[in-house]
């Protein structure tokens, strides 16, 4: 009962001082140490309870909630800690490009478990997220962690390669984004597109319904019915790609949990 006093005492600090720093000259405790705690809440909790940043800790909408209610009855913090019963599971957060999480939305039961054993946010999106800065607890990244606090697991290589339906135009979709597979295709064949979309996912959607070439990774351009390559693959374009994780959280059992399944599913899609 301490010890759960504790983390919500300096929950509360953090909160009212915005930020490990300020909080710890508050409550005669170390930033690393209010760090560690509060990480330990939000698994506790399981709720994301600050939006970390260079600047300082902001709180979530889940952090104000809980603020709000711990405030003004600072003497019954105990009672609080009990999680709700559909958020009583351990939340992951995944960053993945957008070829990846698709991959992964695809078989998603087999990342929650049977039974349901964790939850899970994708974060679909082409920038990296901060794994440092909390921001994610899992990125799949297209080259190996260098940094001292981050841990890596190597995944299959991905290759691209042209794909498009028996009957479809030789013509290519374009894609204006800031890829590598996008700027090939600007390359190879200028404007001289037959459509152009802003998400790479979009490029899959019009290559099924036969409008034109699209440039896909093997493992999604794959496993389309319908879809068959019409060219090589593109060496240019293959990459190797990690699984990158915090170096404290990778022996936490949810996290294990979450990094052997999708590893099970991007090395079986390969």
């Amino acid at each position: 009962m301490n010890e759960d006093w504790d983390d919500l005492r300096l929950f509360l600090a953090v909160a009212r001082e915005g930020g490990l720093s300020p909080a710890a000259k508050v409550t005669a405790s170390s930033p690393a140490t209010i760090g560690r705690r509060m990480l330990k809440l939000e698994r506790r909790l399981c709720v994301d309870l600050f939006h970390r940043h260079d600047r300082g800790y902001e709180l979530t909408t889940e952090g104000r909630e809980l603020a709000a209610r711990l405030a003004p009855v600072e003497g019954q913090i105990a009672r609080l800690l009990k999680p709700k019963d559909q958020l009583n599971k351990p939340l992951i957060k995944l960053s993945a490009g957008t070829w990846s999480a698709l991959a992964l939305t695809s078989r998603i039961t087999d990342i929650l478990g049977t039974p349901q054993d964790l939850r899970l946010r994708i974060l679909s999106d082409e920038q990296n997220l901060s794994i440092t800065n909390r921001e994610i607890h899992l990125g799949i990244r297209n080259k190996k962690p260098v940094q001292d606090n981050l841990a890596g697991q190597k995944l299959p290589p991905v290759h691209f390669a042209p794909y498009a339906t028996a009957k479809a135009p030789d013509r290519w979709i374009g894609v204006l984004a800031d890829t590598p597979s996008a700027r090939w295709v600007k390359k190879k064949v200028g404007r001289d597109t037959i459509c152009e979309v802003t998400s790479p996912r979009n490029s899959l959607d019009l290559a099924l319904a036969g409008l034109g070439i699209a440039v896909l990774p093997t493992f999604i351009g794959d496993a389309q019915d319908g879809l068959d390559p019409v060219g090589q693959i593109i060496p240019e374009l293959s990459h190797d790609q990690w699984l990158t994780m915090h170096q404290d959280d990778r022996h936490l059992p949810e996290i294990r949990r979450a990094i052997d399944r999708i590893r099970t599913i991007l090395q079986s899609a390969a």
